[in-house]
């Protein structure tokens, strides 16, 4: 039995793309941005134990990404549910690992070195998540006025997001509410603290066209 457990998200249809083809399966430098996230973990950790949450209108299309671009990596597929929140506490049900990462499918530009530095910090800290500081000015922004605050007070938050699976499964006995915006807040809220590490400022969540234009760019760079 993997000690991990790493739960690649995917099972939503993102609308803000534009088109019909959910961005998971867009093709980045000729491979699907799904396909590229799940190898880039395999090539870390191959014994982890992989759950993909996918729409179950689109698991047919995955099987068939899977033959076209020769992925024969082992993972399972869990449902897809109306939100985030219920796609994770899907995939729950079948973890068998210690600890367990989540990680948006769409962020195939997460480095081996951020990956590497969440799955060895969560054995010692429990919760971890990655993080990168803000480069622009912030303003607060009230009814009819706003107001500067000091950005380092503030950080980026990407994934993955890495916990105890005791942890994680206790989260998710909350019942599901539009406060949950990812894995790290609902842990929070169960009592548990969060502790941040450094993440890799390229590691975008690729959800509209500009997203896909970087990253397109960025791996003509790096192939």
């Amino acid at each position: 039995m993997s000690n991990y457990s790493i739960i690649i998200t995917a099972g939503g249809i993102g609308k803000r793309m534009g088109g019909d083809l959910p961005k998971q399966f867009i093709e980045i430098a000729g491979k699907p941005i799904l396909i590229r996230t799940l190898e880039l973990f395999n090539t870390l950790e191959p014994t982890a134990q992989f759950i993909i949450t996918l729409p179950i209108e689109w698991k047919e299309y995955w099987q068939e990404l899977l033959l076209k671009h020769h992925c024969t990596i082992s993972h399972t597929i869990s449902d897809g549910g109306s939100e985030r929140y219920h796609s994770i506490k899907n995939a729950l049900k079948i973890c068998t690992g210690d600890f367990i990462a989540v990680h948006d499918g769409v962020r195939p530009l997460v480095s081996i070195e951020t990956i590497s530095l969440c799955l060895r910090e969560v054995e010692k800290l429990g919760q971890v998540i990655p993080v990168v500081p803000i480069n622009e000015s912030l303003r607060q922004v009230f009814d009819d006025t706003s107001r500067a605050v000091n950005r380092t007070e503030f950080c980026i938050v990407q994934t993955p997001q890495c916990f105890k699976k005791s942890v994680l499964e206790k989260a998710y006995t909350i019942p599901f509410h539009a406060g949950i915006t990812d894995d790290a807040s609902l842990v929070e809220e169960a009592g548990f603290p969060i502790h941040l590490i450094e993440g890799n400022i390229e590691n975008i969540k690729i959800t509209n066209k500009m997203d896909l234009a970087i990253a397109t760019y960025y791996m003509s760079l790096v192939n």
